[in-house]
């Protein structure tokens, strides 16, 4: 796969996710929450793409606050509909399911990037969904930002096309809906990634890997030791995908110019 085969986010083509960290009870619980968010006739028609993560395992994480079960994420164009507020942050949970924490994200530029024909991992028994909590100190969003669009996430992308990663999807937190108290750890950046959960060791590891890679001298080795002042990464979990109904993503995007 060339670089002709990637869709990319870029500053006008806004996405917005609504995600949220929950604490499942029973497995047959999973149907519901989807169905609640794909079956209904009215907020399914704004849904972009909706995803479903179960826990498995923790890859790396600083915090030793306990490990929720699932997260979902809702994708939509421009704005998180106030009924999807409403529906799914406000009102009370389906039995069997805590609500942790409900956010706005947003896509960061040049660092969300799909296969052109994204079919969900599915058949891909390898690989496992990376899911990378990241707190960047206030202070350091815009310059952490600008190392994401123009190093992490066009290195990121070959690799996307290369089939080493499934997708790489980097999400920054726009607002906080709900927090519990008791979930005792926070993040300002959520990064996505489809990965083989087995020989995967880490970002730098994969993106120096890359012959053609976008790093500065010094390599990724370099980039990740500057980042590593700006921000702390709580926790960073491989999961099962439970549910993936995101194809729809790839008619949003832009397609990469040949």
């Amino acid at each position: 796969m060339t670089d002709c085969n990637l869709i990319r986010i870029e500053p006008d083509d806004r996405l917005v996710v609504l995600a949220r960290t929950l604490q499942v009870q029973a497995p047959h619980t999973e149907a519901i929450l989807a169905q609640r968010v794909l079956g209904d006739t009215g907020l399914g028609r704004m849904v972009l793409g909706y995803a479903l993560y179960r826990h498995c395992s923790v890859f790396q994480g600083s915090s030793d606050a306990p490990v929720w079960s699932h997260i979902d994420l809702t994708y939509y164009r421009d704005i998180v509909p106030e009924r999807a507020v409403h529906e799914f942050v406000l009102t009370q949970q389906p039995e069997g399911v805590q609500l942790l924490r409900a956010e706005v994200l947003l896509t960061t530029p040049s660092s969300f990037v799909m296969p052109l024909g994204w079919q969900g991992s599915r058949g891909r028994l390898d690989q496992q969904a990376s899911l990378e909590y990241i707190d960047v100190r206030p202070a350091d969003l815009a310059a952490y930002r600008d190392v994401m669009r123009r190093h992490v996430g066009p290195t990121a992308g070959k690799l996307v096309a290369s089939g080493r990663f499934g997708t790489f999807r980097a999400m920054e937190t726009d607002a906080v809906l709900f927090q519990d108290p008791a979930l005792g750890t926070g993040w300002n950046q959520i990064h996505l990634c489809e990965v083989d959960a087995a020989s995967f060791r880490g970002f730098g590891q994969e993106l120096d890997a890359v012959p053609d890679g976008d790093a500065p001298e010094g390599g990724f080795a370099g980039v990740f030791a500057n980042l590593a002042p700006m921000r702390t990464i709580p926790r960073w979990t491989f999961n099962d995908a439970v549910v993936e109904a995101d194809l729809a993503l790839a008619q949003s995007l832009t397609r990469e110019a040949c």
